[in-house]
């Protein structure tokens, strides 16, 4: 993959003039056909980073990308999103956005209208709406149902409790380790001792 990639770049310093190139970490094909449909058209590189990551968030690719993704412990799903100009070294992003799906393109207005770097919370929200962003559902049945098998597991966030090895105290009196942690053989073993 690193050749692949390391190929274009040398003929491009060779011939003095770079050319467009559009890369993906991820398998996000359409995304990524998206920003070069963008860039080869004469898009800017940051026109084709918001068209790419505005149709991944719009396919909500793999679940983990866009509205649909894993909500918060109030069942909301909140959205996150940077956008760097590796030229200018500016960056704009915002965390914690709710209610407001085009995130990427908040994130550029961040960038683009703005002195600040980041966002949170009510205040990128607030920033989007006054920005002209629609505000919607970002929830969709499947990360209510995540959302409410959480619950039914009482899965409390871990900040609520205090921790003995891997497991939080209060589950270690009740024997509740095994339904939350990702350290399930750990807390199994704790148990059973």
């Amino acid at each position: 993959m690193h050749i692949v990639l390391i190929i274009p770049l040398l003929i491009s310093q060779v011939f003095g003039h770079p050319f467009p190139l559009v890369i993906n970490t991820w398998g996000f094909m359409e995304a990524t056909k998206a920003a070069w449909t963008e860039i080869s058209s004469g898009g800017s590189r940051l026109d084709a980073l918001e068209v790419g990551c505005s149709k991944c968030e719009m396919l909500q690719c793999d679940g983990t990308v866009g509205f649909g993704g894993s909500p918060d412990e109030n069942g909301e799903t909140t959205l996150d999103a940077l956008m760097f100009d590796g030229v200018t070294m500016d960056m704009g992003a915002v965390a914690g956005l709710r209610r407001v799906k085009n995130v990427i393109s908040v994130a550029r207005r961040v960038l683009e209208h703005t002195s600040h770097s980041l966002l949170v919370g009510s205040l990128a929200t607030k920033f989007a709406k006054q920005m002209g962003f629609k505000e919607e559902s970002l929830s969709t049945n499947n990360s209510l149902s995540m959302w409410k098998q959480w619950m039914v597991n009482r899965c409390q966030p871990n900040f609520w409790t205090v921790w003995y090895h891997g497991c939080p105290a209060i589950f270690l009196l009740f024997n509740l380790c095994r339904m939350c942690s990702p350290t399930l053989e750990a807390r199994v073993d704790l148990i059973n001792r």
